[in-house]
């Protein structure tokens, strides 16, 4: 086996991951996959309920934490995806997305959920993330 191919699964104190039997986080080689993560912390704590702007700031914070503790940056993020509970307020999940991703434009989606697993979050965020992807091209496409 490799050092390429060795698993290392991420785990926080998050009540969730032995309920449910998933990591925060797997790290394999020069790949990283984050969980769908929320504003909520181990002690059940939801930060600024109902707040999508806070919420996903707090939520990136957390996931900039799990890059940097594997040796990534936000440069290495290439696909995120938020899962949000008021489309109508699309425009604050993604303020804070963009105060992140601005110059680094990961591909991305927002998907509306009809909730999530407490009812004061109102926003989770998954990334995939590949160490080395900071050195970017822009190819423009029409479709």
């Amino acid at each position: 086996m490799t050092t390429d191919s060795v698993r290392t699964n991420i785990l926080s104190r998050s009540p969730f991951e032995p309920l449910r039997g998933y990591s925060r986080a797997v790290h394999v080689g020069d790949h990283l996959f984050v969980s769908g993560t929320t504003a909520m912390n181990y002690k059940g704590e939801v930060t600024a309920p109902g707040d999508a702007y806070e919420q996903t700031k707090t939520v990136l914070a957390a996931i900039k934490t799990i890059l940097t503790s594997r040796g990534f940056t936000i440069q290495d993020v290439v696909r995120t995806r938020l899962f949000v509970t008021n489309m109508s307020k699309w425009e604050d999940y993604a303020r804070a997305h963009r105060e992140v991703f601005e110059t680094v434009r990961p591909a991305s989606s927002m998907v509306q959920v009809v909730k999530l697993v407490d009812p004061r979050l109102v926003v989770e965020l998954e990334i995939d993330a590949i160490r080395g992807a900071s050195v970017q091209d822009v190819a423009t496409i029409e479709y």
